[in-house]
């Protein structure tokens, strides 16, 4: 599967969320940022506690910047994540509409 979105400035912008009693696992196998404007900009990507970026978080990259017209590996295939049912995966941008976010997982049942 692939997620697409372009990373809000404020609040969470959900990548990939995995809903609770979903029986699935998601192996996150890559997520790309890239900055789409003619100036840097900076991504937070987080793993969430709850599905659809609720409950507490902890930071996967915080506050990274990403070079004028570039695209930074956030995760890559050789560093997988597991994102267990009931969590989720969010971006916030430190300038709006800057970044844009392609992920790539599977679904294991």
């Amino acid at each position: 599967f692939v997620s697409n979105i372009n990373v809000a400035a404020s609040g969470v912008s959900v990548i990939v969320s995995n809903a609770a009693s979903s029986n699935q696992v998601y192996k996150l196998n890559s997520l790309m940022a890239s900055n789409t404007t003619g100036s840097t900009a900076n991504i937070t990507v987080k793993i969430f506690n709850a599905a659809a970026g609720a409950g507490s978080s902890v930071s996967i990259a915080t506050t990274v910047t990403v070079p004028t017209a570039s695209t930074l590996a956030v995760i890559g295939k050789d560093t997988p994540l597991y994102i267990e049912e009931n969590r989720s995966i969010g971006a916030i941008a430190g300038t709006a509409s800057a970044i844009d976010i392609v992920a790539s997982y599977e679904v294991i049942s």
